[in-house]
């Protein structure tokens, strides 16, 4: 069975607070994009990589990737997270292969959780990485008063890479695609929102951070 990494590297970084999108932010020598696109160049068990890029930045993300030999496409990606994935996702040419979907903000992803992704792969069609909510975490109503307190036990708070059998996130996002009144945050959504498969929980790391402001970076 092939595994194939999918990176999501088309957005816009907004919040990073720099002229360019976050994924272009250098450190330790290498861009963001670089450092994640090479953990999973790196692991053993993946085979191609596919990278979702912002359409104006095109051109610099095709130079970056050129030296990843496990990097096949570049691919546009959408105007948001959901279309992004779609594109990448409907990209992949194989019958039957699995995919491990990866937001390119997250370059500090392990070996070891690949490892594992892959490992859950060979008995569940969908897999979520995830971390258990050291917070407490509150419910408020639209006039910030608390609703409920959930036990925060049966929390966490979800990373990726996200995985899936690659015949079963396209018909999540075929689905998707037709239903006007749902909009995920992530592809996981998407299957149990139409409930195509249990997904299974991976440890996931509190070094595997989502880039989201420049002090995230700022002590690495």
């Amino acid at each position: 069975m092939k595994h194939i990494a999918i990176i999501l590297a088309s957005g816009s970084g907004s919040r990073f607070g720099t002229n360019i999108p976050k994924q272009f932010f250098s450190f330790k020598g290498k861009t963001v994009l670089e450092h994640s696109i090479e953990a999973f160049q790196n692991n053993n068990f993946i085979d191609n990589i596919i990278v979702v890029c912002n359409p104006d930045y095109r051109s610099k993300t095709v130079e970056l990737s050129k030296k990843y030999s496990k990097v096949i496409n570049i691919v546009n990606g959408g105007e948001t997270r959901q279309q992004s994935s779609y594109n990448g996702v409907f990209s992949v040419n194989e019958n039957n292969c699995n995919v491990l979907i990866h937001d390119a903000a997250r370059p500090f992803v392990s070996n070891k959780i690949i490892n594992d992704c892959i490992a859950a792969l060979k008995e569940h069609k969908a897999v979520n990485v995830a971390i258990e909510a050291t917070d407490t975490i509150i419910v408020v109503d639209e006039n910030n008063i608390i609703k409920s307190v959930p036990n925060r036990k049966t929390l966490r708070r979800c990373q990726t890479p996200q995985c899936f059998d690659l015949n079963l996130i396209k018909k999540a996002h075929k689905l998707a695609k037709n239903d006007k009144q749902f909009i995920a945050t992530d592809d996981c959504g998407l299957v149990i929102k139409y409930n195509l498969s249990p997904v299974y929980v991976v440890k996931g790391s509190e070094d595997n951070i989502k880039i989201t402001f420049s002090s995230d970076i700022k002590n690495v």
